[in-house]
């Protein structure tokens, strides 16, 4: 449908990019075009003009019988109605192709780095977008048949472990750490902090100690070991319970041993000069302050790392992306790494166009609208996080009274539980900053991941009622409500097209809501298990066929499904 109406314009528009969309509103027809305004900015002509042209180019290209009406809308718009047979072709289509089936293999890889939590701390509310926004972003381009390389990019290096190698020799305690790693480490951390406010030489002290980690000083270097050890068994917990996976957890101290040849690299090239002891990098040339590559006292930076990792991931896996799903406070560190990588001619060369993107998400609120902090301990935890949600959700399915085995209302409640955190931050533009709000986010009414899953289970529910499904015969099918559904289920692809060339898991999860107020409305209104025997098939076949996309759609944004609720 968007694909047949896209190749006939493409044959007047050649190359030209321009969209089609599926309408929002009934009386704008089916699809909507652009197109217009793209040619008339081409050709220096009125947009009015080129919709009329563009009009007669449809009418004369179109397979027969295929629309039934186009309107050229000021101020350029091209609006096009389909004929019932093309719908019904189109429902065809979708039952027997599965237009939503996985894409074509593509030969282009992308790195999606997500997640990144730091060694010897608990993650918080603050890794939960960065993980479950990295991770729906790796599923739609996994599906849509890229290769795929899942990075979790630990924060295993830098300054803070001379921090905690310093708290650890004054105040750890090795049998507890190992009891409860992280919290034991977390309060080291937090301690270190407290007690350096009234004793700044310990920051001096941490320093020394990071730099004799980077020396290779054996004590240190064990430390080191033994708490990225057991931390990544911790982080290996947490995501099991999200059911997020990793090709590579490769980390910063990866890429320790590439940093001189960075460094020499900005030297020899006059990209970067000494400056008060430390070692600068001019960007003035696209607008942004000096990067600092290394510090006064030898240190290397995150800067220096990323410079490093860039060139490690374009030699290793040549990407087309590499997508980096962090906060953003991180716009300018970005900005300077990309400017400079370009510089040293990593990317932006003609031999290897490697397109990195900084995927910016805004801040996880508290109640009172401020930022968490976990400096200063105030951190929420994502385990206490997840663990509120499951028994919240809980606690509802018992005030509904649900009829479940007590194995049964377990796993109930952790799949909701776990499916309205992903979905209430998903849902939403992740450039927005996001409050958790446990009663929206738990309803079962409304845009929330209950709502929808419920809606699943209702159609499962129908489809087990008919006791199979009879084979479709498109001629029965209805207009209104009957194509409705067809010409929602029809927009999957597009919608999943627009989530990867957008980096927006927003788009998938309110297309998912809308398919599931589209069908639970049909069902309500429309009878489907008590209609004519050919009616009856199509609307089961329309029933099975929206309980499929959305279980796909679910499972792309990381949300699990029951087949009864």
């Amino acid at each position: 449908m968007i694909k047949t109406l896209t190749e006939i314009i493409r044959g007047r528009l050649g190359d030209l990019d321009f969209d089609v969309r599926i309408s929002d509103d009934p009386e704008r027809g089916h699809l909507s075009t652009n197109a217009a305004f793209v040619l008339a900015k081409a050709n220096q002509s009125s947009p009015m003009e080129m919709a009329e042209e563009l009009r007669s180019h449809l009418r004369k290209h179109a397979p027969s019988n295929y629309f039934r009406k186009i309107e050229v809308v000021e101020p350029g718009f091209v609006n096009v109605w389909l004929t019932p047979e093309a719908i019904k072709g189109e429902f065809r289509k979708i039952a027997k192709a599965r237009v939503w089936g996985k894409g074509v293999k593509k030969k282009e890889t992308v790195i999606v780095e997500y997640s990144a939590p730091n060694i010897a701390k608990a993650m918080h509310v603050g890794h939960l977008r960065s993980t479950i926004i990295g991770d729906a972003l790796a599923n739609a381009f996994e599906f849509m048949g890229y290769g795929v390389v899942r990075w979790n990019y630990i924060g295993d290096w830098g300054t803070q472990f001379g921090k905690l190698i310093v708290a650890y020799e004054l105040w750890g305690d090795k049998e507890k750490i190992n009891k409860n790693p992280l919290g034991e480490l977390g309060k080291l951390y937090v301690k270190f902090h407290e007690e350096a406010k009234e004793h700044p030489e310990l920051e001096e002290r941490a320093q020394k100690e990071f730099k004799k980690l980077e020396g290779g000083d054996k004590t240190n270097r064990k430390l080191w070991h033994w708490f990225k050890k057991i931390s990544l068994k911790e982080f290996s917990k947490t995501y099991n319970k999200l059911g997020v996976r990793f090709n590579t957890q490769i980390g910063e101290s990866f890429f320790e041993k590439e940093l001189k040849s960075i460094i020499d690299m900005l030297v020899e090239k006059g990209l970067a000069k000494e400056s008060e002891g430390a070692l600068m990098i001019d960007l003035d040339a696209f607008g942004l302050p000096p990067a600092m590559a290394r510090k006064s006292d030898g240190a290397t930076l995150y800067l220096t790392r990323d410079l490093a990792n860039i060139r490690y991931r374009i030699d290793e896996y040549k990407p087309s992306q590499i997508l980096y799903v962090v906060a953003n406070e991180q716009t300018l560190h970005f900005s300077q790494v990309f400017a400079t990588a370009s510089l040293l001619g990593f990317i932006g060369g003609k031999e290897q166009e490697v397109k990195p993107v900084h995927i910016k998400f805004g801040l996880v609120l508290g109640e009172e609208g401020k930022k968490f902090s976990s400096r200063e301990g105030k951190g929420v935890k994502l385990e206490e996080m997840i663990e509120t949600s499951i028994k919240l959700a809980d606690k509802i399915l018992e005030d509904r009274k649900s009829n479940f085995r007590k194995a049964e209302l377990k796993e109930i409640s952790r799949v909701i539980g776990i499916g309205a955190i992903k979905y209430n931050d998903l849902s939403q533009n992740r450039m927005s900053d996001i409050v958790f709000n446990w009663e929206k986010m738990l309803s079962f009414e409304g845009n929330s991941a209950p709502y929808l899953q419920y809606t699943y289970a209702r159609l499962k529910g129908i489809l087990k009622k008919a006791k199979g499904i009879p084979k479709l015969d498109v001629s029965a099918l209805e207009e209104g409500r009957d194509s409705a559904v067809v010409m929602k289920l029809a927009e999957f692809p597009e919608v999943l097209s627009r989530v990867i060339e957008n980096y927006m898991p927003h788009y998938l999860a309110n297309y998912l809501y809308e398919l599931a107020k589209e069908i639970n409305s049909f069902y309500q209104s429309e009878p489907v298990l008590s209609s004519s025997a050919k009616l009856r098939g199509v609307r089961l076949n329309l029933v099975k066929e929206s309980s499929e996309v959305l279980k796909v759609g679910l499972k792309l944004l990381g949300i699990e499904v029951v087949e009864k609720m």
